[in-house]
Parts: structure tokens; C-alpha cells; sequence
């Protein structure tokens, strides 16, 4: 069996595939990364692909004038769920997801989430599967302004926090949104923090670290995941509330 072919779709320099690119190629995945920031195209059509992942960045997901390639980065989103090719958007990626599909995406309410904060799985993660096999509280990392304040018509909420509830979902049978970071180090979020001018708080510091240590074997294995899922990939169109604005 060939490799899966995946297309990561980078927006910002600062925020690379880094060790999910790792888990995804350990896990037998080729991937692609197209710079969008650096001026590498977009393509209409997932044709081709076996998977995509939309990573994060500074802009927020409808500033196409900070980023002119949004648009159809939403566009291509929204035809990778109308043709069931299985897509990750991390952070900005599950915003632009949510756009792509019919959701909505506003400033957080209660400010930034930076650093080491809790999210829980929801019941219906118990038979996702990427979600399922991962404890009730993984650890992960933060670090957004923006919040998607409403899901895609039909998406189902896989984890959720305190502070903002939509932390996973998935929308169709094999597109997710994750509103968290899997593929940072301790030593990226408190290099974006430097470079955005954050205070340093409690969850820059010893919480941040041991979320570092725990999240590579718990994410990796879901990384894998990922790539089974497309490997096995269903090939039969849906229609779902897909908007590109």
C-alpha cells in the first residue's frame, strides 16, 4: 500500500508542522507542505490527497487583507469535507474549518488562552475515532485570541474547557477542528509569547513543561490515527452547510 499523500498547509513561519510532521511521517504519511506565507499556491481541490492539515498563525481567519490566500484556504477546506477527505485544522486551522463549513469565529470573551490549560473529552469522543482512545483530559497547549463561537451545522464537540467549550470538534464523518496546539514544545509557546508581547503567568511556567513531557506519546498516537484514517479514507460526496467567506 502506498503512502498516504498529505498536504499541510503552512501560514505563518512561526508555526510549522514541527513534531507532527515527525508523528505523521513515523506513521507512514508523505507529506506536502505549502508555504501559503511564503507565496506557494493554494490549490481549488483536494484531487490528489489523501489528507490535508491546516496549521496555525498570527492572522486571524477572516483577515484576508493580512492574508490574501484565506480565502481560498476556506475554499478548499470546505470541498475537503464535501468529499470526505480527511482534514486536521490545529488553532487558526480550526477556525478556518469552522468558517469553511458554516460556523462562526469571534474574539474570546474571556481573553487570550495561553499556555497549559484543561480540556476534557465529551462523550461523544468516546466513539470518534482519533478521539476516542485519548484519556479524559489530554494535555495539550494554547495559545489564541479568536474562538470559534459557533459550530458547523451537524459538527459534533469532542473536548471542551471551562473557559471556551469548543475545543474539538468534527464536522462531517472525517473532518476535525482542534482549538489547542498538539505539535508545539514548551519552548514554541513561550517563544510566541516573547514575540506578542504576553505576560508571563503560571501556565508559562512548571504546568507548561510537564504538559511538554506528557503530550508527545498520547499525540503521536494520535497522529497515527490520522494517518489510518487516511489510508481508509470513504470516497462518496456529502453536502454540508459549506460557506468560503
Amino acid at each position: 500500500m502506498s503512502a498516504p499523500r498529505i498536504l499541510v498547509l503552512e501560514h505563518d513561519e512561526a508555526a510549522p508542522v514541527a513534531r507532527l510532521g515527525d508523528w505523521l511521517r513515523a506513521a507512514g504519511a508523505e507529506l506536502t507542505v505549502a508555504r501559503a506565507h511564503a507565496g506557494a499556491p493554494i490549490p481549488a481541490e483536494p484531487d490528489g490527497w489523501d489528507g490535508i492539515v491546516c496549521l496555525g498563525g498570527r492572522m486571524g481567519a477572516a483577515q484576508d487583507e493580512v492574508a490574501p490566500w484565506l480565502p481560498a484556504t476556506r475554499g478548499l477546506l470546505a470541498a475537503a469535507v464535501q468529499n470526505r477527505v480527511p482534514t486536521l485544522g490545529v488553532c487558526l486551522g480550526a477556525q478556518l474549518l469552522a468558517l469553511a463549513t458554516g460556523g462562526s469565529v469571534d474574539p474570546g470573551l474571556e481573553g487570550p488562552e495561553i499556555g497549559a490549560h484543561l480540556a476534557a473529552k465529551r462523550d461523544a469522543a468516546n466513539s470518534d475515532p482519533l478521539f476516542g482512545p485519548l484519556p479524559m483530559t489530554p494535555d495539550v497547549m494554547h495559545f489564541h485570541d479568536d474562538v470559534v463561537s459557533d459550530l458547523p451545522p451537524g459538527a459534533v464537540l469532542l473536548m471542551s474547557s471551562t473557559g471556551y467549550p469548543h475545543q474539538a470538534y468534527r464536522v462531517g464523518p472525517a473532518a476535525w477542528g482542534v482549538q489547542f496546539h498538539i505539535e508545539t514544545t514548551a519552548a514554541d509557546v513561550r517563544a510566541w509569547a516573547r514575540m506578542t508581547d504576553q505576560p508571563a503567568n503560571w501556565r508559562l511556567a512548571d504546568a507548561l513543561d510537564e504538559a511538554d513531557e506528557a503530550m508527545t506519546e498520547i499525540w503521536s498516537e494520535f497522529a497515527a490515527r490520522f494517518v489510518d484514517v487516511c489510508r481508509q479514507r470513504p470516497t462518496r460526496r456529502i453536502e454540508v452547510g459549506v460557506s468560503a467567506r
